[in-house]
């Protein structure tokens, strides 16, 4: 780890959203005020990101920058330690872009009572609940010590499991317990694999940190074990196929705003759980346990794809998508090259991004039209032009249109993945093709046609909406004609996460001029 950093900055932005939570909470005043103070409070939380990221040197040798560590628990080896890499770092402004967008988006989301002894209490109580995720969502990427990466990691049900059973649909109660019994199996399996590593490791005060267990020399058996316990964890929050059952239920009954955060955020745990515990701290074991994984990554890509295109709900068919899409960054992940990798780092930014353009817009498209069913609607290009417009740019997006983000990500983990898995990136490329009858039939079926009948008064684009929809469009453009923004940040974090993988690289290597190309 490097040299302690003079400023605190990843535990300011994790302190100043959970002290705003507690005042939107508690502080009295107007829901209006609250939602004010809310908003205020991740925009300043995302400035203070952008500030801390200019701090970080690409150039240095240490693996984690804008590091923290203090004594927590030291009869028990726990640390209260921060650091990021370039992954980390891009995983965390990703969070903090969204997390204002979200409470933009969110803002009629929890109707108000007739009960005037609610005075406003369940929207206090849900624009808290956000704010209270976004801190556990800085933790849980910036947490240098594997038992406060647990912490973190369980700490995230939390919020989740109340913004889905109070605040979703009518199967909510259903939704939220599937998600967390899902997520408490994981994390119960995980924590069995996190004690029996720090027994493995040297122990003492700081005996959890990533630094001391990275590189022990481990018995065969016992790494695998090690190995299968964080993946289990990680493989049902990425989600993969057959531990994604939860997924479309908790995103169709959530609200959009929660949708998005699940799937465009905390999903990535999984997968940023398997660089930096998987992959670094059980090398050996993963090369063993590649193939199998490999197989489960391309069977997500074309199962998530298949359902996706059956699906008459498109709340649920968005959330299918990103099953295929997190097959491919899991695919990109164990192919072991530094394509391959940088690709999938920047998947899961550029997929935060086009999946919260889909799940927020077609929100829109619900309140306008009060259904989530793709056969109740027809021909809305005729009746809002620019949302139906931007809705398909989301679409483009998700089935990575070159010139927007996801593309780049996409032929990088492909690129990647060919010269050691060749076969696997051949039928992965299917589900690009999936995507495409997807995405296009979803939208022929909801925007185009004649001009639905008895619609009078249904607006186009507000000003709120509009200000929801400029950031993402703007990233899903920058970022798709300009991704060296990124890769000047993921690439580093690459070649040195790879050097503690020890894995054959194949000569191949993503340099800002190649994912350009």
């Amino acid at each position: 780890m490097s040299d302690v950093s003079a400023v605190p900055w990843l535990t300011i932005l994790m302190v100043l959203p959970l002290v705003g939570s507690l005042v939107v909470a508690f502080a009295p005043g107007s829901v209006e005020s609250a939602k004010r103070i809310a908003l205020g409070t991740a925009l300043l939380t995302l400035v203070l990101g952008v500030v801390a990221a200019t701090r970080f040197d690409t150039r240095a040798t240490a693996q984690f920058q804008l590091a923290e560590q203090r004594s927590w628990i030291p009869q028990f080896g726990v640390s209260y330690a921060l650091g990021v890499d370039g992954i980390a770092l891009v995983l965390v402004l990703m969070s903090l872009v969204l997390t204002p967008v979200c409470l933009l988006a969110a803002w009629h989301d929890v109707p108000e009572r007739a009960d005037a002894a609610d005075s406003g209490r369940r929207s206090k109580t849900y624009f808290a609940l956000l704010l209270l995720l976004e801190t556990f969502m800085v933790g849980v990427f910036a947490a240098t010590d594997v038992f406060l990466f647990y912490v973190f990691f369980e700490a995230m049900l939390i919020p989740v499991y109340f913004l889905i059973g109070q605040y979703g649909g009518s199967r909510r109660q259903y939704a939220a317990m599937k998600f967390l019994l899902f997520s408490l199996v994981g994390g119960l399996v995980m924590l069995v694999a996190v004690i029996a590593l720090y027994l493995q490791g040297p122990g003492g005060a700081d005996g959890f940190l990533v630094s001391r267990l990275t590189g022990l020399t481990l018995d065969p058996t016992t790494e695998r074990l090690l190995f299968v316990g964080f993946f289990f964890a990680f493989a049902i929050k990425a989600p993969m196929v057959p531990l994604h059952t939860w997924l479309p239920d908790a995103a169709t009954e959530s609200s959009p705003a929660t949708a998005t955060l699940l799937v465009g955020v905390l999903d990535k745990v999984g997968t940023f759980g398997m660089i930096r515990f998987c992959l670094q701290l059980f090398p050996e074991a993963s090369r063993w346990a590649t193939p199998v994984v490999i197989t489960l990554a391309v069977i997500s890509v074309l199962y998530g794809a298949l359902l996706a295109i059956g699906q008459t709900d498109m709340m649920r068919l968005i959330a299918y998508t990103s099953v295929s899409h997190f097959g491919f960054i899991v695919l990109g992940i164990f192919a072991l090259t530094n394509v391959g990798w940088a690709g999938s780092a920047l998947y899961m930014v550029n997929h935060g991004f086009s999946t919260a353009a889909l799940f927020l817009f077609a929100a829109m498209f619900v309140r306008r039209r009060g259904s989530k069913r793709i056969p109740d609607y027809g021909g809305w290009q005729r009746v809002t032009p620019g949302l139906a417009g931007i809705f398909l740019v989301a679409g483009l997006a998700a089935l990575s249109l070159p010139g927007l983000s996801t593309f780049v990500s996409e032929f990088l983990v492909l690129v990647g993945t060919f010269p050691t898995y060749p076969v696997a990136a051949v039928l992965a490329t299917f589900g690009i093709v999936l995507a495409a009858l997807y995405v296009l039939l979803m939208y022929k079926r909801m925007a185009t046609g004649p001009r639905p009948q008895g619609l009078t008064g249904v607006a186009d684009l507000t000003r709120r909406e509009q200000l929801v929809a400029a950031p993402l469009l703007a990233l899903l453009l920058v970022l798709g004609f300009y991704p060296k923004l990124a890769t000047d940040l993921i690439n580093p974090a690459v070649d040195k996460s790879l050097s503690y993988v020890r894995a054959e690289t194949g000569g191949v290597r993503a340099t800002a001029e190649g994912s350009t190309k």
